[in-house]
């Protein structure tokens, strides 16, 4: 858990450029790739994620500026890029106006569920890991080149061992 906001923000920090780096992959045309017509695309995926920045402080009462993020996933994977670094930078932006270090160990109600609110901001970056995952699998059936989150991907590992040969 994070002890203070400024531990939390030094995660989200890092965890918000693997995602941005990951989003910086995707194009227009991959946005619709699905696995099934029931379940998400490529573009619902990503624009889910970016909808979790605001959503998942929202609920321990941090508020920030933010478009409407229940309409259907944009149709630009810029404008998802785009929006999800603005996201993250009014959620570091906000967080320490709003949230005081001793407020991160408040128990809060999520979705029935006692969590605290650093608890709460644990789960962001976890969901946020999570589906960033699932983008990947989607990445990687659209043709599109997957970028090394916690490791190199497979792309990487080959062009590192071929500069070893």
């Amino acid at each position: 858990m994070f002890a203070t906001v400024k531990d939390f923000l030094n995660e989200w920090q890092q965890e918000s450029l693997l995602t941005q780096k990951t989003l910086d992959v995707l194009t227009d045309e991959s946005l619709g790739q699905e696995v099934s017509p029931e379940l998400y695309s490529i573009g619902s995926v990503a624009w889910h994620i970016t909808g979790s920045v605001y959503y998942f402080p929202s609920q321990i009462g941090v508020e920030f500026e933010h478009p409407d993020l229940q309409k259907k996933a944009p149709e630009s994977a810029a404008e998802i890029k785009e929006t999800y670094i603005t996201l993250s930078q009014r959620l570091a932006e906000a967080l320490p106006d709003q949230v005081t270090d001793e407020r991160m160990h408040e128990v809060v109600d999520l979705f029935g569920y006692k969590l605290p609110v650093q608890g709460v901001l644990r789960l962001l970056i976890q969901h946020q890991a999570h589906h960033r995952a699932q983008l990947t699998v989607l990445m990687r059936l659209a043709g599109l080149k997957v970028p090394g989150i916690y490791g190199p991907s497979k792309e990487e590992w080959e062009a590192m061992n071929a500069q070893r040969s």
